[in-house]
């Protein structure tokens, strides 16, 4: 259930704005059948295909839908899922005295990695050549890592060290980070699943199945010579979110992780893992993306709220 009140007239503005449309209404409906795509809502609803994507988008932004890019026989397609069964509005809550609730955030270079296992396939890049010669792990050492602006291994993993600077006595409410990412095939392929766990202070925090390892067009960043070849170009903007009562990813439901598991407050920095585990039953490596280089102009994004 979504729970709204008049206390957040942001989220409650949004939501009831994407509610008041009857087109969007009958999107809702249709998709409690099911997961549909762009393209089936707009015949089901007998509209274009770029209103139907227009009101789609209104619902994502409300949080009432999430969607996701999936293999299709020509590229790729939208396909959309419904977030909640129920919406609760409450409207005659008084404004309790809390306290501001503050924001952390640092953005880390993708290359600025403190450990690593990696396997072949293997290798980085950035908008100018390849930094290390492909499929030779030891290279990963070379301190040319930094100016990485896309890194691809088919197994193992990457662990980076964000500082946390936050004032004394500090409460967190929430922690998550955000990247852009995708599974690891030869050359690329939309079809190649891939397990990609993301572990925060060593926990396991929950696992998203990349569907495939997308090169079906230049990313949107991407330099000429590597908009060029047959290479993955680009990924998919996941957010693992961690709470005083769950894990979410991409605002969904993962697992029951909550920041008092992660002891976030006992270093100075938090350690972030992402990879495959050797027990996974999708295997297929992972592609992640620097600003320079995908679509999304960003390397891997902390953001912490706290009071």
């Amino acid at each position: 259930m979504l729970e709204l009140s008049i206390n957040n007239m942001e989220q409650l503005s949004s939501v009831t704005r994407a509610l008041s449309s009857k087109v969007r209404l009958q999107i809702i409906d249709l998709l409690n059948t099911g997961n549909l795509n762009v393209h089936q809502l707009a015949d089901e609803l007998e509209i274009p295909v770029s209103t139907a994507a227009s009101h789609v988008k209104i619902l994502e932004e409300a949080s009432l839908i999430h969607t996701e890019l999936r293999p299709a026989k020509r590229g790729a397609m939208k396909v959309c899922t419904r977030n909640f069964d129920d919406v609760h509005i409450a409207l005659n809550q008084k404004k309790k005295k809390i306290d501001e609730i503050e924001n952390y955030e640092l953005e880390m270079p993708i290359g600025q990695y403190s450990e690593f296992e990696v396997a072949p396939t293997c290798g980085m890049a950035n908008q100018d050549k390849f930094l290390v010669p492909e499929d030779e792990p030891v290279h990963f050492y070379n301190p040319v890592k930094s100016d990485a602006q896309i890194i691809w291994t088919r197994k193992g993993f990457l662990e980076y060290k964000f500082p946390i600077i936050l004032k004394a006595n500090a409460k967190i409410k929430s922690i998550q980070f955000s990247l852009e990412i995708c599974s690891e095939a030869p050359n690329h392929d939309h079809e190649w699943p891939s397990d990609i766990t993301v572990w925060i202070n060593d926990i396991d925090v929950g696992t998203w199945t990349s569907p495939g390892d997308f090169g079906d067009r230049p990313g949107e960043l991407n330099p000429k010579y590597w908009a060029d070849s047959t290479s993955t170009q680009y990924g998919i903007l996941k957010t693992w979110k961690v709470t005083n009562e769950k894990t979410m990813l991409d605002d969904i439901n993962l697992s029951n992780v909550t920041t008092q598991d992660l002891n976030l407050l006992d270093n100075n920095f938090v350690k972030f893992r992402v990879g495959i585990k050797n027990d996974a039953v999708h295997k297929g490596g992972m592609n992640i993306f620097g600003e320079k280089f995908g679509d999304y102009p960003q390397g891997i994004k902390l953001k912490i709220d706290y009071y």
